[in-house]
């Protein structure tokens, strides 16, 4: 048997951990294993809110936001790898050692409010699978939304019997969607030049800064905060500090491919926009409607539905990691958990009466994508005190540089947010 220092440090002993058995089974069988997690929160960074946002924004502006894509994803990295960092180095998720080190009112008023944030993501989930359905096979919304419902408890079901079935799953679906835009843009092409001059950041009316704070809300997702945190916290448990470190570079590698993934496909969204609509002066495509009617009239069926298949796929992963993000939250915050059927019944309302009502789809995906960036500090800024508290995180605490960092993309969210507030009701 191993045993423990005064530090909590293991000792070589007769025991062998887990990641050297797992090192010593060769370097296809150790990546596969280590890598994963991140690609489960990446979906939430191209879920159909995705799809709203970038399309309207590149229809309406053409390349002008470039940047706040670009932007977004790195502050995804950033944040997504403090999450990680969270669970491999305590063995805990963000709302538990929330709810152990902050005082209870606070604790339950970030439950509160994430709760709130699952409703809007799930709008901006169900009403984007449901628009993929309808799309394909000409289901109506409502039950289109109740498939959706059904198909993503299947996925669900998936993380009960390991959670590596449940992972390659949601890597499956990210494929298709990767996959679908690459051919996308392969067709309609884009602008290098005026791509790159959209790196500059610029904003140009109400209008752009609406759209700049809902992708910002679509790409830095409140729930996956929370669940990447518990998504490493047991995957592999860590026997030292060195086994630790080992764990956070791969935990670095996982984000920067799967967020890269994410960000490809957030790029190619706006990109095809830009080039299709944008430039032909059809600056009035802001629905996905709109956008999946002038693939197919303006590039072919092809385009069409290689976007449906994609949209479909955004809508049913990102559907299944919500509701596990917020079963996540409930048992963490408050100690506490309800059936999955009961929960997703209860987030899934607005997203049903969106549909019932005939409401604009693509509307509620941009204004759910808002509500989501005003959750994002709410996560933020708690993730950013556990990870630069030496007591929590012990030698693996923030560097001054990297909570200096976290702040300043806290601070640019919300003053953003502020702005948007500003111009909204000033005007």
């Amino acid at each position: 048997m191993s045993t423990v220092t005064g530090s909590g440090e293991s000792v070589a002993g007769a025991e062998v951990s887990a990641l050297t058995r797992l090192y010593r089974k060769g370097r296809v069988r150790r990546a596969a294993a280590l890598l994963g997690p991140a690609f489960v929160a990446a979906v939430a960074y191209i879920d159909p809110g995705n799809f709203a946002t970038n399309f309207a924004a590149g229809a309406g502006y053409g390349y002008l936001l470039v940047w706040v894509v670009v932007v977004a994803n790195a502050m995804a990295m950033l944040v997504q790898y403090l999450s990680a960092k969270v669970g491999v180095v305590t063995g805990k998720d963000l709302p538990e050692l929330c709810r152990e080190h902050f005082p209870r009112p606070v604790s339950i008023g970030l439950w509160a409010q994430a709760e709130l944030i699952a409703m809007a993501t799930d709008l901006a989930e169900f009403v984007g699978a449901a628009v993929g359905l309808n799309l394909l096979f000409g289901v109506p919304l409502l039950p289109a939304g109740l498939i959706t419902a059904v198909v993503a408890f299947g996925l669900l079901a998936l993380e009960q019997r390991g959670y590596r079935r449940f992972e390659l799953a949601i890597i499956a679906l990210l494929a298709v969607i990767f996959l679908g835009f690459i051919y996308d843009l392969t067709l309609v092409g884009a602008s290098v030049p005026a791509a790159v001059a959209g790196l500059i950041p610029r904003l140009d009316g109400p209008g752009s800064v609406l759209l700049a704070v809902g992708i910002i809300g679509a790409t830095v997702m409140p729930h996956v905060v929370y669940l990447h945190s518990a998504l490493t916290k047991r995957r592999i448990r860590p026997a030292d500090h060195d086994e630790r470190r080992t764990l956070l570079r791969w935990a670095r590698i996982d984000v920067c491919i799967a967020l890269s993934v994410a960000g490809v496909i957030n790029l190619s969204m706006l990109l095809i926009a830009a080039s299709l609509f944008h430039t032909a002066g059809l600056t009035d495509v802001d629905t996905i409607e709109a956008a999946h009617a002038g693939l197919a009239q303006y590039v072919g069926g092809g385009a069409a539905l290689a976007f449906a298949v994609a949209l479909l796929a955004s809508g049913l992963s990102s559907s299944s990691v919500g509701t596990y993000a917020g079963q996540v939250v409930m048992q963490g915050f408050i100690r506490t958990s309800i059936p999955l059927f009961l929960r997703r019944g209860l987030t899934m309302l607005p997203a049903l009466t969106v549909l019932a009502l005939g409401l604009p789809t693509t509307a509620s995906l941009v204004i759910s994508q808002v509500v989501l960036s005003f959750g994002i500090p709410f996560a933020l800024i708690p993730l950013l005190l556990i990870t630069r508290r030496c007591d929590i995180m012990g030698p693996f605490a923030n560097q001054r540089i990297t909570t200096a960092t976290a702040g300043l993309i806290v601070g640019m969210i919300i003053a953003l947010n502020i702005y948007l507030l500003h111009i909204t009701f000033a005007g």
